[in-house]
């Protein structure tokens, strides 16, 4: 059993803390009394995972084997989740593919011919070949790639269909093929616990028609927080709409969990807490550092996205999408979840290289939003750590760097959006449309790697809720000119930033530090 997280304050013996800083690593010392909040360790794997998936296959909750539900002349589709997470990628064997190897033997013994794999990447980018084949694996690849194995199209107008509205008006569209299937399975990796359930089906093979009903400014501002599904409309809008699907189609949903060791060996120290540092852990430190101040970010880009993190799986349940997914939210809570007393005048935490929306990428700065104020900020329950009006203060240089294949569309909403307005609101009511249906956005993102043209909206609304609720928003060591046109402060130092801070939330302030990563849920009583 991994150590559970740890809240330690900060004295006159305790080590300096490590920051993430974008595509680098920095030690902070902390204000006495500082508050460090650090993620549980990693969980024991399970020690025999194809075993554990047979056995969840054979031993569905609240439905029937999956062997019983399959037969010749069937049309079968397996969905499943695309790179998004978990972050960063796993070493092979991804969880994926252990599970779709055991689906398709299933599958395969039972004579169903007619199967075929979807990508679950509903506006994210198209996944590249190469990425497909590290998920699924190169026996599955090359036997599907790429007539039977591809990416859903939620633009692909005879692709998707209709399937109607819910009670409260949401429209809901599915990927034809899934929707015409007799069975439809879907294979989820939940790394936190706003992914999976309902939402898998409803977000993955929907379309800007289905998604819009959700990712809307009011939605999102109203979800407290997008970890906690109870307190989430963006969650409530899901389940109705994944309970339409399930009316319409034949569905079967395996969802996997797995723990946090999210760092390989060689920069293992990134996933300790410093107390426990050895002298290897220090040296490889300072490898590291090093590395990332003099190397040009081109390099450090390339260094970091190429590491793989050793994740173990810790939960596999199938069978209906509710009493599955309440069984995997348990899972990860259990890897996640740090009890923290009270909130805090003052947040900090870095922003690490990788988000879910720049996998094999640069972290332009409306995904440091994104990550930093949307993700980052709500992995709480009950509460933010950070009291309303309180200063959430981020690490990240936040350069004006975009890349033009996987983000064209952010371009132009940070340097045309951005500079009108930087109100979610307004926004979304001025300038959403436009983008959503531009033909060349379009265009990019069915034939090259491009996000969908409303994807930069959606994820500056993810951000809305923190902007409306805390009361400034401090960068550590960005570009100034760039954090400015986000509309938020620049300081050099956290010295500075603290100093800066005081004049929001007054003197002697209470800090915490989030130590970011790995991921933790914090549970603010």
């Amino acid at each position: 059993m991994g150590r559970p997280g740890a809240v330690i304050e900060v004295d006159r013996n305790t080590p300096p803390t490590l920051f993430h800083f974008g595509e680098g690593v920095r030690l902070e010392r902390l204000p006495l009394g500082t508050r460090v909040v650090y993620p549980p360790d990693p969980l024991p794997p399970i020690a025999h995972p194809e075993r554990a998936i047979r056995r969840a296959l054979a031993h569905p909750l609240d439905d029937d084997p999956l062997k019983s539900l399959l037969r010749p002349g069937m049309r079968l589709t397996i969905a499943f989740d695309d790179l998004s997470l978990p972050l960063p990628p796993m070493v092979q064997p991804d969880v994926r593919q252990l599970v779709l190897e055991e689906v398709i033997e299933l599958a395969a013994a039972a004579g169903v011919e007619d199967v075929h794999l979807i990508v679950a990447n509903s506006l994210h980018r198209r996944m590249t070949a190469e990425e497909i084949r590290h998920v699924v694996g190169d026996r599955v690849f090359t036997t599907f790639y790429p007539d039977r194995l591809y990416n859903h199209d939620a633009e692909d107008t005879e692709g998707n269909v209709f399937l109607g509205t819910t009670a409260m008006g949401e429209e809901v569209t599915l990927n034809r093929r899934a929707a015409e299937s007799d069975l439809l399975i879907y294979v989820n990796l939940t790394l936190v616990p706003m992914d999976g359930g309902h939402k898998s089906l409803a977000t993955g093979l929907g379309s800007y028609r289905s998604i819009r009903a959700h990712h809307t400014v009011h939605t999102l501002r109203n979800s407290r927080s997008y970890m906690h599904p109870p307190d989430s409309a963006l969650h409530h809008a899901c389940t109705r709409q994944g309970q339409l699907i399930e009316d319409a189609v034949r569905c079967f949903h395996i969802e996997t969990a797995v723990n946090n060791h999210c760092f390989p060996a060689l920069v293992n120290f990134m996933q300790k807490r410093e107390t426990d540092w050895t002298a290897a852990d220090q040296a490889a430190y300072l490898t590291v550092k090093q590395l990332t101040d003099l190397a040009p970010p081109a390099v450090k880009r390339a260094v970091f996205h190429s590491m793989r993190a050793p994740y173990g799986l810790t939960a596999v349940h199938a069978g209906q999408v509710d009493a599955v997914h309440e069984r995997t939210l348990a899972a990860v809570e259990r890897q996640m979840l740090v009890e923290v007393e009270g909130q805090t005048d003052i947040v900090t935490f870095g922003v690490p290289y990788l988000g879910p929306y720049n996998v094999n990428a640069s972290m332009n700065p409306v995904l440091v939003v994104c990550m930093g104020l949307g993700y980052l900020f709500n992995l709480y329950r009950g509460r933010p750590v950070v009291r309303p009006g309180g200063v959430v203060i981020l690490f990240h240089p936040c350069r004006y760097e975009f890349d033009s294949v996987q983000h064209p569309s952010y371009i132009d909403f940070y340097d045309e959006v951005l500079a009108d307005t930087t109100d979610p609101a307004e926004i979304e009511a001025r300038y959403e449309r436009c983008f959503a249906e531009d033909a060349w956005y379009r265009q990019l993102y069915r034939r090259s790697h491009a996000y969908h043209g409303v994807h930069p909206f959606y994820a500056w609304y993810w951000a809305a809720h923190a902007m409306e609720y805390v009361g400034d928003v401090i960068v550590v060591g960005g570009e100034r000119e760039t954090v400015r046109h986000l509309g938020f402060k620049c300081a050099s130092t956290l010295a500075d930033a603290l100093e800066m801070a005081e004049q929001t939330v007054g003197r002697h302030p209470s800090i915490t530090h989030l130590r970011f990563p790995p991921l933790m849920l914090a549970d603010v009583r």
